[in-house]
C-alpha cells in the first residue's frame, strides 16, 4: 500500500482580536491509498477570505466553526493526479474546498472541473470563483442595479470590490470607490476605470469626501468595510436606494462590541433596503456567471489583480494580511506547481 505524504494548517489557538501565526500549526500527514471510485487531487492554489475569521470562533454561524487541531477548509484548485474509476480523470482541474492542505482524496463530492483555457487556474479562486459570484450577485439581485444608478464599493480594491466596479460599469453606471493605498486608487481608475476613487487613509472626513464624489447621492451602496463608510453611505444615499451588505472586514478582529453607525433612521425617511446576504445561497447562478464572465473577460472587458504569497507554510501570513490590508485584489496562496507540467 502506498501513501502519499501532505502538509495541512491546522487551528491551533482560537484567536483573541487579530490572530497571530502562533494562533496556527503546520502538520504533516500520510494519505492512505484511494479507494475504489475516489480521486487523489494536489492542490496547486488557495484562498484565505476574510470570513474565514468568523469560523475561528466557536459559535453558531452559517458556516461551522473551525475545529482545534483540525485543518482549516476554504476553496482550492489543483489537479487529479490519482483516478480509481473515479468522477474526474488524471490531468483535470478541479475547484473544490479543500484548502489550507497539499493533498487530498475525495469521492468527487463538492469538486467542480473548472476550463484553464478561459483564464489562469487560481482565477478560479477570485474574479472565476466565490468572490466573483458574490459581486455580481450581490450587485445585480440584491442590489438590483440600473442603468444610470450611482453606485459606491468599499473595499473597492478588494476580491469581491474590483469585479462589482467593472461590472457596474459595463451596466452603464457611475462608480465611485474607496481603498485603502495611492496604488489601489490608480488602478481602480486606469484599469476599473471607475469614476473616482479615493484612498480613505488619507481622508480626514470619508463623509465629506463621499459626498463629493457623488454629488447626485448613491442608488447603490456594496458595503466591504462597515463602521464610518457605512454611515458615509447613509448620509448620501437617494430615496429607495438599495444597501448591498456583503462584509465589514473593519469589525471582524474587534474584542468587545462596536457602535453602529448613528444615522440609522436615514433608512426610514429614505425608504432604504439594506440586506445581508451569503454567497453559498446562491450557487445556481454560477453557470449564469460563468457565461458572462467569461464572455466578459474574452472580450478584455474584466481586469483582475492578484497577491500571491508562495507556500503553504506562509498561508497564515497571507491570512492575516487580509485585515492589514496587505492583499491588492484577490489573496491567493500557491501550494505547489502544476503536477502535470
Amino acid at each position: 500500500m502506498t501513501h502519499t505524504l501532505s502538509r495541512e494548517i491546522r487551528l491551533k489557538n482560537r484567536p483573541e482580536g487579530m490572530p497571530r501565526e502562533t494562533d496556527f500549526e503546520l502538520a504533516e500527514v500520510k494519505l492512505a491509498e484511494i479507494g475504489e471510485g475516489e480521486v487523489l487531487v494536489q492542490n496547486m492554489y488557495m484562498s484565505v477570505d476574510p470570513y474565514m475569521r468568523g469560523r475561528m470562533y466557536d459559535r453558531k454561524s452559517y458556516a461551522p466553526p473551525f475545529q482545534l487541531g483540525k485543518p482549516l477548509d476554504g476553496g482550492s484548485v489543483g489537479r487529479v493526479i490519482e483516478s480509481k474509476k473515479g468522477p474526474f480523470q488524471v490531468g483535470d482541474y478541479v475547484l473544490g474546498m479543500q484548502g489550507w492542505r497539499e493533498h487530498f482524496v475525495s469521492d468527487g463530492q463538492g469538486l467542480v472541473k473548472v476550463d484553464p483555457g478561459m483564464a489562469p487556474i487560481q482565477s478560479y479562486l477570485g474574479t472565476l470563483g466565490m468572490p466573483g459570484l458574490t459581486a455580481y450577485v450581490g450587485l445585480l439581485d440584491i442590489g438590483r442595479l440600473k442603468e444610470g444608478d450611482t453606485v459606491f464599493v468599499s473595499a473597492a480594491s478588494g476580491a469581491v470590490g474590483t469585479v462589482v466596479c467593472q461590472i457596474a460599469k459595463l451596466k452603464g453606471c457611475t462608480v465611485v470607490g474607496s481603498a485603502g493605498s495611492d496604488e489601489k486608487v490608480s488602478w481602480l481608475l486606469k484599469e476599473a476605470r471607475v469614476d473616482a476613487a479615493f484612498n480613505y487613509k488619507k481622508v480626514d472626513d470619508i463623509i465629506a469626501e463621499v459626498g463629493k464624489h457623488c454629488p447626485k447621492g448613491i442608488d447603490v451602496y456594496f458595503e466591504n468595510v462597515g463602521g464610518v463608510h457605512l454611515e458615509a453611505a447613509l448620509e448620501h444615499m437617494n430615496t429607495h436606494g438599495r444597501i448591498v451588505l456583503c462584509g465589514m472586514i473593519s469589525m471582524y478582529n474587534a474584542t468587545k462590541p462596536v457602535p453602529g453607525p448613528n444615522n440609522l433612521a436615514y433608512i426610514i425617511g429614505k425608504q432604504l433596503t439594506m440586506q445581508g446576504f451569503i454567497v453559498i445561497d446562491h450557487f445556481d447562478k454560477m453557470g449564469q456567471f460563468h457565461t458572462h464572465m467569461g464572455k466578459w473577460i474574452a472580450e478584455g472587458k474584466i481586469k483582475w489583480k492578484e497577491t500571491i504569497v508562495d507556500g503553504i507554510e506562509n498561508a497564515p501570513k497571507a491570512f492575516i494580511g487580509l485585515f492589514k490590508g496587505e492583499n491588492f485584489g484577490k489573496m491567493i496562496v500557491k501550494i505547489g506547481p502544476d503536477p502535470g507540467k
